[in-house]
């Protein structure tokens, strides 16, 4: 991969003109210019520099039942994609309006190995996708492929089960709830998708994606890097306060975290204890944050849009007294469509992947992205109970572990601890050792949670121009932002 040089300019033209937008390469920071209307009829374009097409099935409109398909890539491993798929027969239909001679590139087949359908490639380069890559994007974001993957029926029981114990887990003595946890996370631990600690699967369809759009321009393709100026992944920190003994422990933390230069997010409960609004201000004056972590911490504030409705006065209120732009819902249940309506500026609820949680799945992303104009923050890193109290582990080496994934394939970092835990010793150590190793790394971007929604704003509201024979930013991360050439992979 290699850096081009940037500097503020008027934008010149985009890289590449769409007829339509194009919510992955948003994403990923490629620049496009919509030019509107689709190549023909169920064919959307991506047009490049050199002549070549990227087209894709224009299916949004269509009353298809969304599938799940494997790509069979060039590497020998699989990329899921959930999305509606177009058999060969309706791609050669299709295709033949397009002109031009084309042949089957690479196979989608079904879990079973059965042939679903082909990424098609012409004589002169151009490439059809036979679903809409930005569907696919959206069933990894929203969890939509929990409805498509196969053993739904299972994953429906095991939901229930574990709803069903979220409403009694309050009359229920703690060992007794700690118990049925540790009984549970063994038949949690044997998810095969997505995978935990790490599921790559949406990042491997980022990486095709590129790799054919690099392939069909013929050239390096130009993208907004993920993190400002030189850092390379970002280290972002919160707490969420579940209760007044966490509210009351919060000072050894501050003072680790303050010893070692670093600041994090601190999640409250507006009625479950009373908090302090001059506490909130020194924390903010401090160079913390402050953020929403539900209404009562019972886990229903997205339960139904008339729950919604019924508690958003009382959140709001939170929110405005604290000046808070955050929100994290308890025992991170999600809807994606009712979170957009809680009005935050980001949420922080969605995990990439963990089978411990109410919700046993996850967006499958170590990357910022939008539910309509809410950023998301996914928890990229187990949670502090999860790792020392379900699955007892003894250290910070998980952690590390992870953290050492996401520092190399430039991702965020996100953990979220928890004062009521942290009092203990062993725990309190472990979250110490992770600080001090990545306290003085110069590659790590160590921000706040509104801070990276803040330049993940900018830098979607900024675009790669062309000046001369430079690549460059223009937009209002044009300052701090920095162009990447993506050398595209083999993938046929």
């Amino acid at each position: 991969m290699n850096l081009a040089v940037h500097r503020q300019a008027e934008p010149i033209g985009a890289p590449f003109s769409s007829s339509r937008r194009l919510a992955i390469a948003e994403h990923l920071g490629v620049a496009l210019d919509v030019v509107g209307g689709p190549a023909h009829p169920g064919v959307e374009r991506l047009r490049t520099r050199g002549g070549a097409d990227l087209l894709w099935a224009g299916v949004r409109d269509s009353t298809a039942s969304p599938v799940a398909a494997l790509v069979q890539a060039t590497s020998g491993s699989s990329i899921p994609i959930f999305a509606r798929v177009l058999c060969d027969q309706i791609a050669e239909r299709l295709l033949a309006q397009c002109g031009g001679t084309w042949s089957r590139a690479v196979a989608l087949t079904g879990e079973d190995g059965e042939h679903v359908a082909s990424i098609w490639r012409a004589q002169d380069g151009s490439v059809f996708l036979p679903f809409d890559p930005d569907e696919a994007c959206h069933s990894y974001w929203s969890e939509g492929y929990v409805k498509i993957a196969q053993g739904r029926a299972r994953r429906q029981v095991r939901r229930r089960a574990v709803g069903s114990y979220y409403r009694v887990r309050g009359l229920l003595p703690r060992p007794i709830q700690i118990w049925l946890r540790r009984r549970y996370s063994r038949l949690q631990l044997r998810t095969s998708f997505p995978g935990w600690p790490v599921e790559t699967a949406l990042h491997d369809f980022f990486d095709l994606f590129t790799s054919i759009l690099g392939d069909v321009a013929g050239e390096p393709v130009p993208r907004i890097a993920s993190w400002p100026q030189d850092r390379t992944w970002a280290l972002v920190l919160t707490h969420d306060v579940e209760t007044s003994r966490g509210l009351a422990a919060l000072d050894p933390i501050l003072d680790l975290e303050r010893g070692l230069g670093l600041r994090s997010s601190w999640n409250f409960v507006p009625r479950r204890y009373e908090v302090d609004d001059d506490r909130v201000r020194d924390l903010v004056a401090d160079g913390f944050e402050v953020g929403v972590h539900g209404l009562h911490h019972d886990g229903r504030d997205l339960e139904s849009l008339e729950r919604v409705r019924e508690r958003l006065p009382g959140i709001r209120e939170a929110a405005e007294r604290w000046n808070a732009v955050g929100f994290r819902s308890p025992a991170t249940r999600r809807k994606w469509e009712l979170m957009p309506l809680l009005g935050f500026d980001y949420d922080s609820s969605y995990p990439d992947t963990d089978p411990f949680e109410p919700q046993d799945s996850g967006c499958c992303t170590w990357l910022p992205f939008f539910n309509g104009n809410m950023v998301e923050l996914p928890l990229t890193m187990a949670q502090d109970h999860t790792l020392f109290v379900i699955l007892r582990q003894s250290d910070e080496a998980m952690w590390i572990e992870k953290a050492e994934f996401l520092r190399g394939h430039g991702g965020m970092a996100m953990i979220d601890t928890h004062p009521d835990y942290l009092v203990d010793g062993q725990i309190m150590g472990a979250y110490r050792r992770l600080l001090e190793r990545y306290a003085s790394d110069v590659s790590a971007w160590k921000a706040l949670p509104r801070e990276v929604s803040a330049w993940w704003r900018r830098r979607a509201a900024s675009r790669v121009v062309l000046v001369g024979t430079d690549w460059t930013v223009s937009g209002p991360a044009a300052d701090e932002a920095r162009v990447e050439l993506m050398e595209g992979a083999q993938w046929r």
